[in-house]
């Protein structure tokens, strides 16, 4: 009871994975031959990789292809029609079956693009991983029902299949914590150098502001009175001046 719960969350994974990816063409990536200093940089921002790192991916992921084409042929094979078991189970195997051949056929050639133009990826590194998890788990449910209702034929052939899928899973797993520690250790390179620089930037000095007690004070400038203005409508006016009086003659 326990497998079968297993089996049917991995079942989503596969039908998840394989409609989640569209037919975007993955952008190529710069890699170092042995022996150069320089490399061809084919997208802007994007660091050469090192030969030795595409060499192990190239081999990785050209063992997974052969994988992947013998599966799709051995299942194909298969005639579940003819298992000695009831209809529910029959029909359980040829969902997985369809499962697995649709996964193979697209969400797995999309994610090996994918990671073929940048290989040291770490997420395009794991989401492969996660897709060659759920492939294991269903394949295993098949192998295990070919065993059991199947010929010895069908069991053997997919059988060595599932073999070949554990290795590279864990040669994948293995390249994961490689490129995680790598990434780690450039992290902590790159703070420690940023640090160093951030140190050798000398101090703007502070401005300094000179301050003479013995100059005298200036005084205020002083503001003009303006005479006010009489009301609106209001006429100025201006006083007569004095008239002085005559003597009598």
């Amino acid at each position: 009871m326990k497998r079968t719960h297993i089996y049917s969350i991995s079942l989503g994974s596969l039908v998840w994975i394989a409609s989640s990816f569209g037919q975007s063409a993955p952008a190529p990536v710069a890699v170092s031959s042995p022996g150069s200093t320089s490399a061809r940089p084919a997208a802007q921002n994007t660091a050469p990789v090192s030969y030795a790192s595409v060499t192990q991916l190239n081999g990785l992921l050209g063992q997974l292809e052969s994988t992947s084409k013998s599966t799709q042929g051995d299942l194909a094979k298969l005639r579940i029609e003819r298992w000695k078991t009831d209809g529910a189970m029959k029909k359980q195997a040829l969902e997985n079956v369809d499962s697995i051949q649709r996964n193979l056929q697209g969400a797995l050639p999309e994610i090996i693009s994918q990671l073929r133009a940048a290989p040291e990826d770490v997420p395009s590194t794991f989401k492969l991983y996660r897709n060659l998890d759920a492939l294991y788990d269903v394949l295993g449910s098949v192998v295990e029902s070919a065993g059991a209702f199947g010929s010895k034929d069908d069991l053997q052939s997919l059988s060595n299949d599932l073999s070949s899928f554990e290795s590279t899973r864990k040669q994948l797993a293995e390249r994961i914590q490689s490129l995680s520690a790598a990434k780690e250790a450039e992290i902590v390179r790159l703070r420690a150098e940023l640090k160093t620089a951030q140190a050798a930037v000398p101090a703007a000095p502070p401005k300094k502001i000179v301050v003479d007690d013995n100059e005298p004070a200036k005084k205020p400038a002083t503001k003009k009175k303006t005479p006010a203005k009489p009301p609106a409508g209001q006429a100025q006016t201006t006083p007569a001046p004095a008239q002085t009086p005559t003597k009598p003659q």
